[in-house]
């Protein structure tokens, strides 16, 4: 099995702030920082396909020394870490010196970052403003991949936004 350093989500965080990426926090450390109870251990994101964005992004990811993760491989995988080999696959999964990052394009059941921008939430962590999927955003998500824990997840994420009134 793999050792992927621990997750440090204020080190990824601010390094993206760093070099001024725009992205936004999908999947269940998105909902976590919505009051969702589950834990995780990575930071899914989808960045703003512009180029510009894109140079950013692989400069962020070099500077936390990103490598394809690979199960098998504790290190990872080394790989061409610039906008144009990111914008060649939808989907990433990185290991960095802190932590997984995993990069969707375009999450399944969503069309990716201008899909999803209208209805992010601003916040703030560590001093830091990012964009963070919407809970009814993370749940068609979760509901277009329907895994056994995304079904779990998006009970959870229902009762929430039924008792916040926004069902």
């Amino acid at each position: 099995m793999s050792e992927v350093p621990p997750f440090d989500p204020e080190r990824i965080l601010r390094v993206f702030a760093r070099h001024g990426v725009s992205y936004i926090l999908i999947g269940a450390f998105a909902a976590r920082l919505q009051g969702f109870p589950r834990f995780t251990t990575d930071a899914d994101i989808t960045p703003d396909p512009d180029p510009d964005n894109l140079d950013r992004l692989a400069a962020a990811l070099r500077e936390l020394d990103a490598r394809v993760f690979v199960e098998d491989v504790p290190k990872g995988l080394a790989f061409d870490c610039s906008a144009t080999t990111l914008s060649n696959t939808e989907i990433w999964n990185l290991t960095t010196t802190a932590g997984r990052v995993d990069i969707l394009f375009k999450p399944v059941g969503t069309g990716g970052y201008l899909d999803l921008e209208p209805a992010s939430i601003r916040y703030e962590a560590f001093g830091i403003q990012f964009r963070v999927a919407s809970l009814p955003d993370i749940i068609r998500s979760k509901e277009a991949s329907d895994r056994p824990q995304d079904r779990q997840d998006i009970a959870t994420m229902r009762t929430m936004l039924e008792r916040r009134g926004s069902a």
